[in-house]
């Protein structure tokens, strides 16, 4: 009897479904993978979800063992959680890993592309890996200095990400802001301190903006102190936006400089992995306080339903946690 996994697919935009998968037996160097949890993205998945990736973008939107293509079907994901049940290593047999692979029960991938979870960081909490990776990166783009007066606006995954490691900077001020009153709770559980926009402190010299809207985009630009800068991290799909490159853009010299996870940053190339990125970030959410950014849970059967109501909005989330157990496939032959 072949054996098979069970995957999430999106059929086509707005619609998805759980399809059964062959499920081949691990090679040399490669492992078994069982899933305990998976993540749902809720920004990027989101736009994938709905068919937004624009098709100039298809190509470097791709996560690392995505199946199909834009706009569908394609299997997509990339927080992935759970136990190497076959693998030549026997450092690695039994052993809870992270990988970038999509919402499906079993897997199989080459050893190195996935990462022991360390001892002190529970599993569910570990499907953030990729999320705290891309912060990291956020962090390495911004360069903060001793002292500097930082503002986070978007208090999503990334965003609050992103807010939690800044803090953590000596005598650094750091103020995470969001249009969402209720966002403030999220802020509270990371001991960072929270702003709505209209309220948030100015003269920064620095500014990393995750809401992917125009008018938070806008609002970093004011935030700014002359000479400042601002890290764009929000991807805003088959969206134009207005960037205000009046006024006092020019005469105070101002910056907008993108970051995104799919490159190390140009003065860390010669110095770091991505591997060592995604350990750093493993390291980091033995942090309790990061599991505040699990907003909401369900079994991976629900998917399908699932899906339609994060991208809608009709269920808020920040990371929605998927559940595993007893949802296996065929295990063997």
């Amino acid at each position: 009897m072949e054996r098979t996994a069970d995957a999430y697919w999106l059929r086509s935009p707005g619609s998805g479904g759980i399809r059964s998968v062959p499920l081949r037996s691990p090679g040399p160097g490669e492992v078994l993978v069982r899933t305990r949890y998976s993540g749902v993205s809720r920004g990027t998945e989101t736009l994938v979800f709905d068919g937004r990736v624009p098709e100039s973008q298809h190509a470097v939107m791709r996560a690392p063992f995505q199946e199909g293509d834009f706009p569908g079907p394609v299997k997509y994901g990339y927080l992935n959680v759970g136990v190497v049940e076959e693998s030549d290593d026997p450092a690695l047999t039994g052993r809870t890993v992270f990988c970038l692979y999509p919402h499906q029960t079993r897997y199989v991938v080459p050893a190195d592309a996935v990462t022991p979870v360390p001892a002190d960081v529970p599993a569910r909490r570990a499907v953030l890996a990729g999320t705290v990776e891309t912060a990291v990166n956020a962090v390495w783009d911004a360069a903060p200095a001793l002292g500097d007066r930082v503002a986070v606006i978007g208090a999503g995954m990334v965003g609050s990400c992103v807010a939690s490691l800044l803090s953590r900077f000596p005598a650094a001020r750091v103020e995470l802001i969001d249009a969402d009153p209720a966002r403030a709770a999220v802020a509270e559980a990371l001991g960072v301190p929270f702003a709505l926009p209209a309220d948030a402190r100015g003269e920064c010299d620095l500014v990393v903006h995750a809401s992917a809207s125009q008018e938070g985009l806008a609002r970093a630009l004011e935030l700014l102190a002359p000479d400042g800068q601002v890290i764009e991290l929000s991807w805003y799909g088959d969206r134009q936006i207005s960037v205000p490159l009046g006024e006092s853009f020019h005469s105070r010299r101002l910056t907008v400089r993108s970051s995104q996870v799919g490159a190390l940053p140009p003065d860390r190339r010669a110095r770091r992995t991505f591997a060592d990125r995604m350990a750093l970030a493993l390291e980091l959410l033995a942090d309790p306080a990061l599991e505040t950014l699990i907003t909401g849970e369900s079994a991976f059967r629900e998917l399908p339903e699932v899906m339609p109501r994060l991208a809608s909005g009709e269920l808020p989330a920040l990371c929605h946690l998927v559940t595993y157990d007893g949802d296996g496939g065929t295990a063997a032959g």
